[in-house]
């Protein structure tokens, strides 16, 4: 039962702040010690898997619609494991960042609380329509997180996120209904395991039509150029807890969603669609790049910037037209590294442009200047995630980068070349903002400014650890991402691509 306890026990603990927190320090107090124990859920079910018998693990299943073959099913396996660690990491992150929320506060965490089982669900659920009601049910708290905590045009930003994002998950449901009801009577399920390796050719259907039904629902979320639109509004406007979530685990539901559905049940069509994948990836890594350098505001600057490195990912992911050759899993495993390591680092560079902001009262670049010698160590914060974010070796970011290019530059060496160049531009935006913000003359109007407290540093920690552990012994995740990327990749040797 160890899968639903990373389910349930934040979202029990939100009906419980919500009950008891009536105080700050009690709401506060209820949710730390809950995201804590979250994470150390998560980092059981990470130690515990095994690597070396594979497959999946810590199943959990028992009919739940008998009459339509709908089942609570739940299990873990090498590319869920570590998504469930880095949604336990950021929810620990996201509490710690939350500390001075005096707003409504036992409301303002329950919705928090609620929004990481709701993504930990889709981690772990293996039946399509499981995963689809926690797919959904990560909008609601998102919704009113950004529309009453948010600042700036929040209502506005909530309602497009939830628009953009419901369209895509319509899609979705199309295709999963579409696949189930195309299958003969006696074998229609919404069992992701039982159908890997099924025979699509046979559907009332044509099989394209399901794939672009989770495709376009996938590349809302993770998001694809042009569908990205509704990102650096919601961003930007979201609290600082919320854009952590948002950037570590929001975005990777999407990718997550293509490496495990698209990728999984559907590899002819994936392999088909890798050429035009490609294309979008490198038009999202650059054109996020160049749009980032016009930003004036911080958090538009990090929206823009995942934009851009989830470009890295659709490309890892395109690498599977490779024929005949073993670095196409590379490139997959890239992409899914990339999914981890860009959350850690996007979550850091939102926690400190937060804490920037929760001092300064504004989030515009020229207005800044001179912030290291004030707040050092909020500065140390920032460059570490920077430097990351430009792929520095030792950081997370240089490795997942490094296997992308390694695993897409025999499939597309052109687009390949080109992607490469979005790390130059990265290296170039980000040393130009760190200039503007933290260096240089200082901004006198500031007055006093005070450092990041105890509980701040305890926010950057937690996520600054995983980005030097990664990048120095990269190992720990990439076996484990193997292990679940083995069996796709076999999917796509028996229909004649990948190596």
């Amino acid at each position: 039962m160890l899968l639903s306890a990373l389910i349930f026990l934040p979202i029990a603990s939100a009906l419980l702040v919500l009950v008891l927190g009536e105080t700050q320090q009690r709401a506060r107090q209820i949710a730390l010690t809950a995201a804590i124990a979250e994470l150390a859920l998560a980092l059981v079910a990470f130690v515990g898997y095994d690597t070396g018998s594979g497959g999946y693990q810590f199943t959990e299943r028992f009919d739940w619609i008998s009459a339509f073959n709908i089942q609570y099913l739940l299990a873990m396996d090498g590319l869920s494991a570590p998504m469930v660690l880095l949604n336990g990491i950021l929810g620990l992150a996201a509490v710690l960042v939350s500390w001075n929320v005096k707003d409504r506060p036992n409301q303002y965490y329950m919705w928090l609380l609620l929004l990481q089982g709701a993504v930990m669900g889709v981690f772990v659920s293996l039946d399509l329509v499981l995963f689809f009601v926690f797919w959904e049910l990560e909008l609601v708290p998102m919704f009113f997180l950004i529309s009453s905590w948010g600042t700036g045009r929040r209502e506005y930003s909530a309602m497009k996120f939830l628009i953009f994002t419901f369209l895509g998950s319509a899609f979705m449901l199309a295709a999963m209904l579409t696949l189930y009801f195309s299958m003969p009577s006696g074998e229609r399920t919404f069992d992701i395991m039982a159908l890997v390796g099924r025979d699509m050719a046979n559907l009332l259907v044509p099989t394209w039509l399901i794939f672009a039904g989770f495709l376009i629902a996938f590349a809302v979320k993770l998001p694809m150029f042009p569908l990205h639109t509704w990102l650096p509004d919601a961003h930007t406007d979201a609290p600082t807890a919320v854009s952590v979530m948002l950037a570590g685990v929001l975005l990777k539901m999407g990718g997550y969603g293509l490496l495990r559905i698209n990728a999984g049940l559907f590899p002819e069509q994936m392999a088909d669609f890798a050429s035009p994948l490609s294309i979008i990836a490198v038009v999202s890594v650059l054109y996020g790049a160049f749009i980032v350098m016009r930003q004036t505001d911080l958090k538009r600057m990090v929206a823009y910037s995942s934009v851009s490195h989830m470009g890295f990912v659709t490309l890892g992911i395109a690498s599977v037209a490779g024929t005949g050759t073993s670095l196409s899993s590379v490139g997959m495993n890239g992409a899914a590294l990339q999914l981890f390591t860009h959350g850690t680092i996007t979550g850091l560079l939102f926690v400190v442009v937060g804490l920037i902001y929760e001092r300064t009262h504004t989030r515009h670049i020229p207005d800044m200047g001179g912030l290291a010698k004030q707040m050092p160590l909020i500065a140390l914060g920032f460059m570490v995630a920077g430097l990351a974010s430009l792929g520095l070796p030792t950081t997370s970011g240089f490795v997942a980068e490094l296997l992308i290019f390694l695993g897409t530059f025999q499939v597309f060496g052109l687009a390949t070349a080109l992607a490469a160049f979005g790390v130059v531009l990265a290296a170039g935006y980000i040393l130009w903002t760190a200039q503007r913000t933290l260096f240089g003359p200082s901004m006198a109007r500031w007055g006093s400014l005070t450092d990041a407290r105890p509980v701040d540093v305890a926010a950057m920690l937690v996520l600054i650890i995983p980005i030097f552990v990664v990048g120095l012994y990269p190992s720990v995740l990439t076996d484990v991402f193997a292990v679940g990327i083995d069996p796709i990749m076999a999917g796509f040797s028996l229909v004649g691509f990948g190596g």
